[in-house]
């Protein structure tokens, strides 16, 4: 946007603005018009972070949302809170990798391919150890 005053002429004068190009921001123009911005970023450690991380999100989606066992609920939530984890942090903590272990390995989901969750349990041993 310019800061240039506006200008009369054949174009019947008023205000003038100019954008060529909006990055890392928001705009809202109007009386009432409200902007905004939500930025999310991953940040991941290291590769079997970050192969932790695409494999708890496979087996999530697998499970879905509807209609599932407790146990289908406990492991979305080990899930949800392992990858929220690594997002936000680059690395899972132990406590919460450890119960998704533990989780998967006493209860492997009917609802979701054995090969999803062998993958994740695989990711899990190289974070771990």
């Amino acid at each position: 946007m310019t800061d240039d005053k506006p200008q009369s002429g054949a174009d019947g004068g008023g205000a003038h603005v100019t954008i060529h190009a909006i990055n890392g921001g928001s705009q809202a123009f109007g009386a009432h018009g409200t902007a905004e911005s939500t930025n999310v970023t991953t940040v991941v450690a290291d590769q079997a972070h970050n192969r932790l991380l695409s494999t708890v999100r496979t087996l999530r989606r697998e499970l879905g949302d509807d209609g599932h066992s407790a146990e289908d609920q406990e492991v979305a939530a080990a899930l949800d809170e392992v990858a929220d984890d690594i997002s936000r942090n680059g690395r899972g903590g132990s406590g919460p990798l450890t119960r998704l272990r533990d989780r998967l390995a006493d209860y492997a989901p009917a609802t979701a391919t054995a090969a999803a969750v062998t993958a994740v349990l695989q990711a899990l041993a190289q974070v771990l150890g």
